[in-house]
């Protein structure tokens, strides 16, 4: 429950920004730092095999990109 709640917690926030086109309140050392992490936790995932870190972390990647990259270009 845990990983489904942190993993769909990105999606309202990915939905807002490219429907808005507004990204000033996003802090992207903050996402870059945290978009880090998951890819860290996504490798270890794939290391170890196991398929709920890597279910979890693949699916939050795309979607950490789409702020990034959005906060990037409008910025």
């Amino acid at each position: 429950m845990a990983a489904i709640l942190t993993t769909l917690c990105y999606i309202p926030q990915a939905v807002h920004v490219l429907r808005t086109r507004k990204t000033d309140g996003i802090s992207l050392l903050a996402y870059a730092a945290l978009f880090s992490g998951i890819s860290l936790w996504f490798i270890y995932g794939i290391l170890i095999c196991n398929w709920p870190l890597i279910a979890a972390n693949g699916i939050v990647l795309p979607l950490l990109g789409i702020i990034i990259v959005m906060k990037i270009r409008l910025s």
